[in-house]
């Protein structure tokens, strides 16, 4: 199994971004995917996760209103539209998944397969 994401880089805050994640090797079926990010200094958080099959959402409360995570069946992909983005939500950001995820969406031991992880920064 193999997760690669892309579409970090710097924007101005109030600005937007939007990641991807192209899975391969992955049995989507009873699996969910979801975005992390982990800033200097911290521990790794969870930001957003989607179930595969019924597409059902959930974020974190600092972002909920401003990311929106959705998935692409056709492609095996996941993306993270991020808007209004605030300096606070610089880090590295990483996509993972896996079929362990059951309702724990925000547990990273959860989550069997990371990508390599994509840096946003956000400038004031």
């Amino acid at each position: 199994v193999q997760l690669q994401a892309s579409g970090g880089g710097l924007v101005q805050a109030g600005g937007s971004l939007r990641l991807s994640c192209e899975a391969s090797g992955l049995t989507f079926r009873n699996s969910a995917m979801g975005w992390f990010r982990q800033a200097p200094g911290k521990e790794r958080e969870f930001v957003a996760a989607i179930s595969w099959s019924a597409g059902r959402t959930y974020y974190a409360d600092s972002v909920k209103g401003r990311f929106t995570i959705s998935r692409d069946k056709a492609k095996n992909a996941e993306y993270l539209q991020m808007n209004s983005l605030k300096p606070e939500d610089t880090a590295v950001y990483y996509c993972a998944g896996g079929p362990r995820v059951g309702g724990f969406y925000s547990h990273r031991s959860r989550y069997d397969y990371w990508g390599q992880g994509t840096q946003v920064t956000v400038s004031s």
